[in-house]
């Protein structure tokens, strides 16, 4: 018998409310085709040229407005999600984000470990 597993996805976060980690997470997320809905040469050149020079510093202070002392809310929130619903199944339970982390696949990969299939 196959083992299932339940993967949990949410949109994202960047790693720490601070300009170095924001960058990374917003290139990821701006340079999603489904974001920006531009052919790749416009949309490169807008988030590298005109984007990606300023707004880690503005987004990063957003961030630090609503940042937990555990870290990112949406990250925390959808930890503790994961936690109540394992606790609530026999099934392996993992948490993944479309941008930032943990990865998807990260989270693909700790099923697998887990046994799932």
């Amino acid at each position: 018998m196959t083992q299932k597993g339940i993967l949990l996805i949410n949109l994202g976060s960047p790693d720490s409310p601070t300009p170095e980690d924001v960058r990374p997470y917003l290139e990821e997320f701006l340079m999603d085709e489904r974001v920006l809905d531009y052919p790749y040469p416009i949309r490169r050149m807008a988030v590298s040229l005109f984007i990606l020079p300023k707004r880690p510093y503005s987004s990063a202070e957003a961030y630090q407005s609503i940042w937990w002392p555990e870290g990112s809310p949406l990250v925390v929130i959808s930890q503790r999600l994961r936690e109540q619903v394992q606790a609530r199944t026999q099934l392996p339970v993992a948490l993944g984000m479309r941008y930032g982390n943990p990865s998807i696949r990260s989270a693909l990969r700790e099923l697998l470990d887990a046994g799932a299939e």
